[in-house]
């Protein structure tokens, strides 16, 4: 059987990086068996959807390269790919398990089941719907006859019917064999009374009908594997291969990590900006490879100590029996690690590419922009971080005077005289930084006394790139002026 997956989110909203994940992991899986990876939009539920939501899903698969092979936007074979428009699939597919009998017609009101609901509650038990009570309810198993009035005036919904006493056998590729009893699952609603399949219903249809051999969600989605396993047994199909991801935790390990606890943390959770009102990881400076990259490992090992996998790499390594059972507690530290580690390897000329680069880089010509990027991106975890370490180009950062005052214990003014008598006669800068240390050498000054003069008068503090390397990006004139600002500070500082 071919290997046909899909990531089927509901634009309720941004994409969390928990969904984003979940796409990654069913975009690995598809490519790694020269499968199919297939986008899915599960919008049946019309009074959560919200305006924008699949552009934002598209984009952001497009921005991390988990490019659909089938889906709303490049459609397929096997659509419509957004469910809102399936309609006439699920009344045909309802009316076989009506037929069948294993589906019904249910009449109650609102009002009659919270009736019902305030009831149990008082007894201290939870309400179901199922085969211990349905005899009590109004519905088709319960009337001689249907009602025709309710169905032609659509005031009913359809229930599954749940057989009492049987033993549901399940089987999840990450987890192993689950045996659950009938008697906890209850008659769930699969078409609701606007005419609209749940999202139990659908879902199953919908796999089935799409060829969808392996089911790859999030492990909030594995109570309902019991039902939807029992949907599939009253069509009398096969149901697919099941892998209930690991949740992604807040750092602390205490829950599944929310918007709110990336609000309260300062951290993004999601991948890119969300309308006018959320920023993303691109947003704050991530390349998209990294969060990628930092992604497959939340849940996952190669079963090395190997970190860094592109994603072609990544698509050659990924195995289901590398994803762990426990949840996955979230880094923002090591994400921005793994993004350091993307940047400094990226061509400068790329980095240049990209519009978060171009916008903090505004100001420099095209040649400023390129030698900016190559003297500080070793050094920067995120494209954000350019703000701070470039600033002092354009303004030295003030004095660190905890760092002027230990300086002027070792007479930086000679260095700087020297500094300021090279520079003078040197009009490329090309034999700078030689001239200075064959200088150091014959005059027994320390290395590291010279690199903090120099340091201290360019950049105005004892941090930064190589000081031979920030001369030539400021040039003779600027490095000229910055020596004699320190010295003049030296002599008003006595």
């Amino acid at each position: 059987m071919k290997t046909r997956v899909r990531f089927a989110p509901s634009p309720t909203g941004p994409l969390h990086i928990g969904g984003l994940r979940t796409a990654l992991f069913n975009y690995l899986y598809a490519k790694k068996n020269k499968g199919v990876f297939i986008l899915r939009m599960e919008d049946t539920d019309q009074n959560r959807y919200v305006d924008g939501s699949e552009v934002y899903i598209q984009e952001s698969l497009e921005w991390c390269g988990l490019l659909p092979d089938e889906g709303p936007k490049n459609g397929g074979d096997f659509g419509p790919y957004r469910q809102s428009e399936r309609k006439s699939l699920y009344e045909k597919y309802i009316q076989i398990l009506i037929n069948n009998g294993s589906a019904y017609y249910a009449y109650d009101s609102p009002e009659e089941l919270a009736i019902a609901r305030e009831k149990s509650a008082k007894k201290g038990e939870t309400f179901v719907y199922g085969s211990q009570n349905r005899h009590l309810f109004k519905n088709s198993l319960t009337k001689s006859s249907i009602d025709k009035d309710k169905i032609s005036s659509g005031d009913y919904v359809i229930r599954l019917k749940v057989e009492p006493e049987c033993e549901i056998n399940l089987f999840d590729e990450i987890r192993g064999a689950i045996k659950v009893s009938s008697d906890l699952v209850d008659d769930k609603i699969l078409m609701k009374a606007d005419g609209m399949p749940t999202y139990h219903f659908a879902n199953v249809v919908d796999d089935k009908l799409m060829k969808i051999s392996t089911v790859i969600r999030g492990e909030e989605w594995l109570p309902s594997l019991p039902l939807h396993k029992l949907i599939y047994d009253a069509f009398g199909w096969e149901a697919p291969k099941f892998m209930h991801l690991p949740l992604i935790l807040k750092p602390n390990g205490g829950g599944k990590l929310s918007k709110r606890d990336g609000d309260k943390g300062g951290y993004p959770v999601f991948p890119i900006k969300w309308k006018s009102e959320i920023s993303g990881f691109r947003e704050n400076g991530f390349l998209s490879k990294a969060v990628v990259n930092y992604l497959a490992l939340l849940g996952w090992n190669n079963g090395d100590e190997r970190e860094i996998f592109s994603l072609s790499e990544l698509v050659n390594c990924f195995n289901s029996t590398g994803i762990q059972k426990g949840g996955a507690r979230f880094d923002y530290e090591k994400a921005k690690w793994i993004n350091h580690q993307y940047i400094a390897k990226t061509n400068s000329n790329d980095l240049l590419q990209l519009p978060e680069t171009q916008k903090l880089l505004k100001g420099f010509n095209k040649e400023k922009q390129f030698k900016i990027l190559a003297l500080v991106k070793e050094r920067i975890y995120t494209l954000e971080d350019l703000k701070n370490e470039t600033s002092f180009i354009i303004k030295p950062f003030p004095y660190d005077e905890k760092s002027v005052r230990k300086l002027k214990k070792n007479n930086p003014e000679k260095i700087l005289n020297k500094v300021i008598e090279v520079l003078k006669a040197d009009k490329e800068i090309t034999g700078f930084k030689e001239e200075l240390l064959n200088w150091a050498s014959q005059n027994k000054v320390k290395i590291g006394t010279l690199m903090q003069s120099l340091r201290l008068s360019f950049v105005g503090r004892l941090t930064g790139p190589d000081v031979f390397d920030i001369c030539t990006l400021l040039g003779k004139d600027v490095s000229l002026k910055r020596v004699q600002r320190l010295l003049k500070h030296l002599s008003l500082s006595k």
